[in-house]
């Protein structure tokens, strides 16, 4: 149950924002990794000390007999499709700029909505209301434009991650659809703890065939300089590795979770949805990317679609239903379009 009280609105607001910053420094934190180790050891090694934070969730559920019962089975499906659209995710970074990607993962509640109306009987209501239909319209609009209106043209490696920014949106959308399916009645916490788990086995396997030296490329990162407003940080390089997993994989899903025990998945969703104007100001800074006007526009559109979308996802749930099929869509009824996945 959500708390609303004074206090319980104020700590959800800290967290939300903590999610939103943390969340927006990833992609900055891929795109400078791009240029030292490849994406499977990024993704091995990111994936794999976040699994350790959270190792202690599932070792006190099963000292304690309470994780439920088929967790770990639950768990193998939303685990393969996270493992395989963070794989996507991580490799875009290679091929295009943090802001454009960004910008791009908004296709993700697009997905996410309809297919949450094709597999969930609750949600078809809403892709009937005029709001869904010109909000989608926003999103596929303002995401086109974003990518098509650059100075550029798209071809090669741009194009590539541009799909693949695509793509990766439509494997968090499959993702957010698994876990709602497989997980329903699972706490939260426990439920990403396996799913974690499964993900770091998954990547850190993918990094040992794949990795450069087998994921042995990382460790000369330790003796990479690294710095923060000129002071220097021990572990150098590395440490600002497992520090990005830290940041967007162990605490950022805790803070998300907080947040919409709090304030609601609307209020939650809507707030993330600034991320990539975040991403792309500090992009511009860090990396030197620079939007069009046409994209800068385009996004603007893109991201409001997105809040129209969960305007009408909220104003769909929120009609009144009554008897056994109106608890039933009530108890059905989640966070389809939670925010953009993306560690």
């Amino acid at each position: 149950m959500r708390e609303r009280g004074v206090w319980g609105r104020f700590g959800g607001a800290v967290t939300i924002v903590a999610t939103l910053v943390g969340w927006s420094s990833v992609p900055l934190f891929l795109k400078h990794f791009s240029h030292l180790i490849d994406p499977w050891t990024s993704n091995g090694w990111r994936y794999g000390f976040s699994a350790l934070l959270w190792l202690p969730v599932l070792v006190w559920g099963v000292t304690r007999r309470t994780l439920p019962p088929g967790l770990w089975a639950a768990a193998v499906i939303p685990a393969a499709l996270n493992a395989g659209s963070q794989t996507v995710f991580c490799y875009a970074h290679y091929a295009i700029d943090p802001g454009l990607l960004t910008f791009g993962l908004r296709s993700n509640i697009v997905f996410t909505t309809l297919g949450a109306a094709l597999f969930f009987a609750a949600e078809r209501r809403v892709i009937r209301r005029p709001g869904f239909l010109v909000g989608l319209l926003m999103v596929i609009g303002g995401t086109a434009g974003t990518m098509l209106l650059g100075t550029g043209v798209l071809e090669g490696a741009t194009l590539a991650g541009v799909l693949m920014a695509i793509a990766s949106g439509a494997g968090f959308a499959a993702y957010s659809l698994a876990v709602r399916h497989f997980m329903h009645g699972v706490n939260a916490f426990q439920a990403f703890a396996a799913i974690s788990l499964y993900t770091a086995v998954g990547t850190t396997v993918l990094m040992v065939a794949f990795g450069d030296r087998h994921g042995a490329a990382a460790w000369p990162l330790v003796h990479e300089a690294a710095a923060v407003g000129g002071w220097p940080i021990p572990g150098g390089q590395m440490t600002m590795l497992l520090l990005s997993a830290v940041i967007g994989i162990a605490l950022g899903h805790v803070f998300y979770y907080y947040s919409i025990q709090r304030l609601g998945v609307a209020v939650s969703a809507g707030v993330i949805q600034l991320q990539p104007f975040l991403v792309a100001v500090a992009s511009l800074s860090l990396f030197g990317e620079r939007l069009s006007l046409q994209q800068w526009v385009s996004g603007c559109v893109a991201v409001v679609g997105a809040g129209v979308i969960l305007w009408a996802q909220r104003a769909a749930a929120g009609r009144p239903s009554s008897g056994a099929a109106g608890l039933k869509r009530r108890q059905e009824s989640g966070a389809t379009a939670a925010g953009p996945r993306g560690e």
